[in-house]
């Protein structure tokens, strides 16, 4: 089981706080999140978030596909500042949310763009991902067949799964064989104060 063992600086501390604060800012008017208290979005999003920071390449290009509120791409970004970041989202008030973040953060090399993986893919870099990261977009398959197309050979692509993930694993198989992509590792965890497994799935693109 995962212990959460990341290191952070005080910049980065300050940066997440900050963040997390116009979140919880936001979330009274839009409920941007759909959790009621600091603690849940800390506990269900932040650490979540932070999991894959040790699998993860420092430089290169991230997209990350739905970003809603920011999970898991602004956490990475402030942990890995030397990432390019293109954040894709539909949501008007999200997309709005998140370029003021990139504002009051001063994060570079971060762009959100107003869009849909299955409709707006003209607006995203072919194969040019090193990391492709996506929370509750769809089912795994569905998922995997929208983003392999973007991610780079070599790259990483991350997802969130529960704990009943290995049915979607296997009917995710063809797409997996026919973009070239393997499971690197799952990586099992618990959120604190919640009974329920989850799993970190780490794919990664053959070259």
């Amino acid at each position: 089981m995962h212990n959460f063992s990341v290191e952070l600086s005080l910049t980065q501390l300050d940066l997440l706080f900050i963040y997390l604060n116009e979140l919880w800012e936001w979330n009274k008017k839009f409920n941007l999140t759909g959790l009621s208290s600091r603690a849940n979005i800390i506990t269900e999003l932040l650490l979540d978030s932070l999991l894959p920071l040790p699998y993860l390449p420092k430089t290169g290009n991230l997209l990350d596909v739905g970003s809603g509120a920011g999970f898991p791409s602004i956490p990475i970004k402030i942990c890995h500042p030397n990432l390019k970041a293109d954040l894709l989202e539909p949501n008007s008030k999200k997309v709005s949310f998140l370029k003021q973040i990139i504002r009051i953060t001063g994060l570079r090399d971060i762009r959100v763009i107003r869009g849909r993986i299955d409709e707006d893919s003209s607006l995203l870099l072919a194969e040019e991902y090193n990391i492709v990261s996506t929370r509750a977009l769809a089912d795994l398959p569905h998922t995997l067949m929208w983003c392999a197309p973007f991610i780079s050979p070599g790259g990483i692509f991350i997802s969130f799964q529960g704990n009943t993930f290995q049915n979607s694993l296997k009917k995710s198989s063809p797409i997996l064989d026919k973009n070239k992509i393997y499971l690197y590792k799952v990586i099992p965890y618990q959120v604190p104060e919640k009974n329920s497994q989850r799993h970190l799935l780490v794919f990664v693109k053959n070259v």
